[in-house]
């Protein structure tokens, strides 16, 4: 009967997702090392993968989009593979919520989110700017300031519409092209048309690079396209991808990225799916 209750456990513990991917990856004769190079996955959320622990993963996000990647890369089924993942999620979440419910200060896990946090105080901000502008245009009306144009000159402006249209915004047309990342760990490269590196690393939130403006047919490649913010001339251009995807070879001068179509273009022009055709899992 022990033998029994030890095969069944090792069995039930073979069939969670990341023993699987790990059984994968060795099948094939592949290091960690070498799958965080090739996925640009940090190693350490690999472990946590294979050791099914997502909970130590920064989001529900990132456990789905890295296990994808993972699955993608061993040539396994992406959709068996996340369903796993989900279920182990919800499985998880279960127990946490089977549990008492209680605040431990200090706690990551219940203390409410920075963006929360942002949230909250420019809801704040907005109520008081309200609250000051219903009590100027209620309560005092004559206190405002006074009109900045001459009586005469609102009238001739009044008499000539078109001379009070606004000027349009100037679209950028060159300038120093600046890549500014806006996650942690963000891995990418730069590189001239003969190949020759001009920078490389993993960039954190905040960190820059500038493209060189000698630089002859300078490119990218990463693995987090939706990571980076892009500016020409200090000028916001869209991003290479909203997606998760790996572009590679992606020209990066100003002319370059001025040329590529805008999103709402760009999903125009995109050709719909055949009738019938199954829908990516997310």
């Amino acid at each position: 009967m022990e033998e029994d209750g030890i095969v069944e456990e090792e069995s039930a513990r073979m069939d969670r997702v990341g023993d699987r991917l790990r059984a994968a990856r060795e099948a094939k004769g592949l290091e960690l090392e070498q799958v965080a190079a090739e996925t640009r996955i940090p190693q350490r959320h690999l472990e946590s993968i294979e050791a099914g622990d997502f909970a130590s993963l920064p989001s529900r996000t990132y456990a789905i989009g890295f296990s994808r990647t993972y699955a993608r890369t061993l040539d396994l089924d992406e959709r068996e593979v996340l369903d796993q993942v989900r279920a182990e999620l919800a499985e998880h979440r279960g127990n946490v919520d089977a549990t008492p419910a209680k605040f431990e200060p200090g706690d990551p896990a219940r203390v409410p989110g920075r963006g929360l946090a942002w949230f909250a105080v420019f809801a704040a901000i907005l109520l008081m700017g309200g609250i000051y502008a219903f009590y100027r245009s209620y309560f005092a009306p004559g206190l405002g300031p006074a009109p900045l144009q001459d009586p005469e000159e609102q009238f001739a402006a009044a008499d000539n519409p078109q001379a009070s249209e606004p000027a349009p915004v100037a679209q950028p047309t060159g300038g120093p092209v600046v890549f500014t990342s806006e996650m942690d760990e963000t891995w990418v490269k730069f590189y001239d048309a003969s190949g020759e590196r001009l920078y490389e690393a993993q960039m954190n939130a905040g960190d820059t690079y500038t493209v060189p403006a000698d630089a002859e047919g300078p490119q990218i490649w990463t693995g987090r396209p939706y990571a980076l913010a892009i500016t020409i001339g200090g000028r916001s251009v869209p991003k290479l991808s909203e997606e998760d995807e790996v572009v590679r070879d992606v020209p990066v001068t100003a002319e370059a990225l001025l040329a590529r179509p805008a999103p709402e273009e760009a999903a125009d022009a995109a050709p719909e799916p055949p009738a019938g055709a199954a829908t990516p899992a997310t």
